[in-house]
Formats: structure tokens, C-alpha cells, sequence
């Protein structure tokens, strides 16, 4: 996995003999649930090293290392594991919960925790608008990470209610976000959230404009938020 080594070592990743083997585990069951699950689109060795792996390994620009043993990340949306796993195999000692809605999805997540004998990952099937009301997830988590999940303004509503007090968003985005990160501050502050900074992804494997959104939660979310689902969608908070 050259493409990993190399871009991880860029990130300030030195990945173990372990860690590269479980990422090569990863990916062949990636490929093999994919056959009967639709998970992804990219299935290149090298592509699915750069599109899926590193590029979740990005978000490592957005946290203050070395991270602490029980630092909670939760995952919203995680689809095949992205970017929550490749987090938890370079750094075993967080405190993971993955949440998916699609049942398949949430078959193959489990699948591969075990497969990659993955300790503290917590796998729930839900909705993040009902989700993010219940005492256990609310208002919990450290940082919450999202990729290709939603607009920003929607983005927020689903995201920040899972975000602790002086906690962080980050959000993956790519292409030109000008417009949309504008008209999302209206959602941003209703949900006790303040922009912190918008990081480049500046990698020779990427052609294209990535970039990571954080997101500080700097007071409480008011109770009724998020709406009920799939409102956010509906009638976004511009």
C-alpha cells in the first residue's frame, strides 16, 4: 500500500505492520460485501487507497495529537466505515460509535469491526435526527466527523447536537464550498456552533479542491433540534 505509506507519513502517520495489514484487510472485504451491497463506486486498489483511506486519514489536520485514551469520535453517516474505521485503526485508543440508517450497511460495519478485531467501536442503526435526542448520544462526543453526508446548513442540524460543549465538527467537503459554507451560518449558530476554520487538503493524490470544515460548539443545542426526520433536508436553515 505505497499510496497509504507514503500520504500517511505526509499527514504524520508512521503506520505500523499491523495497521497496513488491517487496511489490506479492509479492503478485500470491502470489495467482497461490495458485490452484494452497494458500498461504493471505487474499487481500484490504488483508488480506494487514496479516495476512501487517505482521504479519511485527512481529518487528522483538524485534531490536537497525540489524542487521549477515551477521546470520543462519532462517526454520522458512516456508510462503508468512512472516515470512522481508518481513524480508529490508526488511533485504537478512541472511543468510536459509527451511525448508519441502512440496515446492509450497518451488517457489513459490523462484519468488519470483528474482522479487524476493533475494540470500544459501537455500531447504531438510526437516524441522526432521532439519535441526536436520546441522553446517550447527545451533546457527548469530543468531535463528530461527517463525509459527503449533507449540504452544510443541513449538515449542521444533523451534526452539532452529538458535539460536546468546546467540542469540534469536522466536516469533509470538496469542490468550490464558498456558497454553501455562506449559507450555513444561519444553521451553524442555531445549533451553538462557530466556524473555526476551513483546512485545505493539500496532497499531490488529490487533483481535486478538498478541504476540511471545523466547527466549534461553543453553547448547548436548543432542544428542538435537530427536527424531526428528514425536515433538515426539507427546509434547511438558511
Amino acid at each position: 500500500m505505497e499510496h497509504l505509506i507514503a500520504s500517511s507519513f505526509q499527514l504524520g502517520i508512521n503506520l505500523t505492520h499491523a495497521q497496513i495489514s488491517n487496511f489490506h484487510t479492509y479492503y478485500e472485504k470491502l470489495l467482497e460485501w461490495n458485490s452484494f451491497i452497494n458500498l461504493t463506486a471505487i474499487t481500484d486498489y490504488n483508488e480506494v487507497q487514496v479516495k476512501h483511506f487517505i482521504d479519511s486519514l485527512t481529518i487528522v489536520l483538524a485534531l490536537h495529537e497525540p489524542l487521549p485514551a477515551g477521546f470520543k469520535i462519532i462517526d454520522v453517516g458512516s456508510g462503508g466505515g468512512f472516515p470512522g474505521i481508518p481513524l480508529k485503526i490508526v488511533f485504537p485508543q478512541i472511543d468510536l460509535v459509527l451511525l448508519e440508517s441502512t440496515g446492509k450497511k450497518v451488517e457489513f460495519l459490523k462484519h468488519i469491526v470483528q474482522s479487524l478485531a476493533l475494540e470500544r467501536v459501537k455500531i447504531v442503526t438510526g437516524r441522526a435526527e432521532e439519535m441526536a435526542h436520546l441522553p446517550d448520544y447527545r451533546e457527548q462526543f469530543d468531535v463528530v466527523v461527517a463525509r459527503g453526508l449533507a449540504k452544510m446548513a443541513v449538515l449542521a442540524e444533523l451534526t452539532l447536537p452529538f458535539c460536546r460543549i468546546e467540542g469540534h465538527l469536522v466536516a469533509q467537503k470538496k469542490g468550490e464550498i464558498e456558497t454553501e459554507l455562506a449559507t450555513s451560518l444561519k444553521a451553524i449558530t442555531a445549533m451553538g456552533g462557530r466556524l473555526s476554520m476551513v483546512k485545505n487538503i493539500e496532497l499531490s493524490e488529490f487533483t481535486d479542491k478538498r478541504c476540511l470544515v471545523v466547527i466549534e460548539k461553543v453553547s448547548p443545542t436548543p432542544t428542538e433540534y435537530p427536527r424531526r426526520p428528514g425536515i433538515p433536508a426539507k427546509r434547511p436553515l438558511f
